[in-house]
């Protein structure tokens, strides 16, 4: 009886196990399926991730660059326009410009100043081709003087043209003859006078002074017919406390050697000036 439940319970038993068994391994299988789908799909993600990124960046990269590529500023450079010559903007500050050389820098380079600058141990000084009396004023004098908003005689600001031009015009006045030489020329010197008077920068202000007070020295009263197309800057700058003294030592030169006529002339348009008289 024993033996008989025994083998029964044997028999019972073993499909059990066998149906566990089975049971068991389908599910670990299921496991493992899913456990290699979701990396299978993790990798998958992971790539598609990456490809979109490098995707954004290669974008990224061609807008910049098609931005960049036409911009203003970089088209200009690659097609540069013919008014950006005139552009302030476009000129560096800091950096050397290829300016063409002056009219009187080229006058002087082509020789049509017969004089050289000889530099000296203490002070320079010119060295003229011929002897300064056989020269003609005309144009030599009104070369040296004019166009001093043109960047040349008296307003050149280069060296060694500011020295040959100011120096210039007073060795040519200096010389026997001067007067009668100069005063003919004076309706053309004047206007290039007047120029420097007016002019903004201090040391060509100070150059066209110097030269009134040389021509007032040699012309004398002939010059009092041109004196009010000058008096007006000049009054002006007497409100400058750095040009009073020079100014009104100017005006007592152009009175001495205009006489009673340039006094007269001067108080119509500086009335606040004392005459030497007094």
């Amino acid at each position: 009886m024993n033996k008989a439940v025994f083998f029964y319970r044997q028999l019972m038993y073993q499909p059990c196990c066998q149906w566990n068994k089975r049971e068991a391994m389908q599910k670990s299988e299921c496991h493992g399926g899913v456990h290699m789908r979701n990396r299978k799909a993790g990798s998958c993600d992971q790539r598609t991730l990456s490809s979109i990124q490098i995707k954004h960046r290669t974008t990224v990269q061609k807008s910049n660059s098609s931005s960049s590529a036409s911009s203003p500023e970089t088209a200009r450079k690659l097609h540069p326009r013919p008014s950006d010559k005139l552009n302030p903007k476009t000129i560096n500050p800091f950096g050397e410009q290829s300016r063409a050389p002056s009219a009187f820098a080229a006058i002087y380079s082509k020789g049509g100043i017969p004089c050289r600058l000889v530099h000296g141990s203490v002070k320079h000084r010119l060295q003229w081709e011929c002897p300064p009396e056989n020269l003609p004023f005309d144009p030599l004098l009104i070369t040296l003087a004019e166009k001093f908003f043109l960047s040349h005689g008296l307003r050149e600001t280069k060296h060694p043209y500011t020295f040959v031009s100011k120096e210039g015009f007073r060795e040519l006045l200096l010389i026997q003859g001067a007067p009668e030489k100069a005063v003919p020329l004076l309706p053309r010197l004047i206007p290039a006078l007047k120029a420097a008077l007016v002019h903004l920068d201090d040391e060509v202000f100070a150059r066209g002074l110097n030269a009134l007070m040389q021509l007032s020295v040699v012309v004398g009263p002939s010059l009092n017919d041109h004196l009010k197309h000058l008096l007006t800057s000049l009054s002006k700058r007497l409100r400058n406390k750095k040009f009073k003294e020079p100014i009104t030592s100017a005006l007592q030169k152009l009175e001495q050697h205009g006489g009673n006529g340039s006094l007269v002339i001067i108080k119509s348009k500086i009335p606040t000036y004392c005459s030497i008289c007094c």
